[in-house]
């Protein structure tokens, strides 16, 4: 069975959207997915499950019927978050601080994908020294001056878009493939 991580958009910040991850595993156990594994409190979850059109809905339905709200649910294979790895623009690059790099998934749904015209007015928006590169269904930010007061706003990036999507940093990008990989092997 392949190995899915799901990127649970906008859960536990700022007190609202809360959901306890033993409370997201069991619920991911009771959808019949195998191997679930959390990380962190933001909702991200690793699992096995047979492929399935209409996954991310289901585990949105399932969210709502059981917290009261729904979520985005952005989903990637193990083998599409190995490629994501491998396709950053910073990677092979020196000083690139992991704590500051951040990977923005864009949702699954063909139906959502982006215009042109919009890819393109958000890779020109001016955010000096703040770098950005849109690739494909992935969007990698690089904050030289941290996170904490961007003059790049991934809430605008997401406006122009028009397409939900959730970020999250390095690290975490790594840890999640990391579990992945493990899990894979089992």
């Amino acid at each position: 069975m392949p190995t899915y991580i799901s990127l649970l958009r906008a859960v536990n910040v700022g007190g609202k959207n809360k959901i306890k991850m033993d409370a997201l595993r069991l619920l991911y156990e009771s959808l019949k997915f195998s191997d679930v594994q959390t990380f962190i409190q933001s909702g991200n979850v690793v699992f096995k499950t047979k492929p399935q059109s209409r996954l991310a809905e289901r585990i949105e339905l399932a969210i709502e019927n059981k917290f009261g709200f729904r979520p985005s649910v952005i989903l990637r294979s193990a083998e599409e978050m190995r490629a994501i790895v491998n396709a950053s623009p910073f990677l092979n690059r020196s000083g690139i601080e992991p704590s500051r790099l951040l990977v923005t998934f864009l949702a699954n749904d063909p139906g959502l994908d982006p215009s042109a015209a919009a890819r393109a007015k958000v890779l020109a928006t001016k955010a000096e020294p703040e770098e950005m590169h849109l690739c494909d269904r992935e969007i990698y930010t690089y904050f030289p001056n941290g996170m904490a007061r961007p003059k790049l706003s991934m809430a605008q990036v997401e406006r122009t878009l028009k397409v939900p999507c959730t970020g999250r940093n390095w690290n975490t990008v790594l840890k999640l493939l990391e579990i992945a990989d493990d899990s894979e092997t089992r």
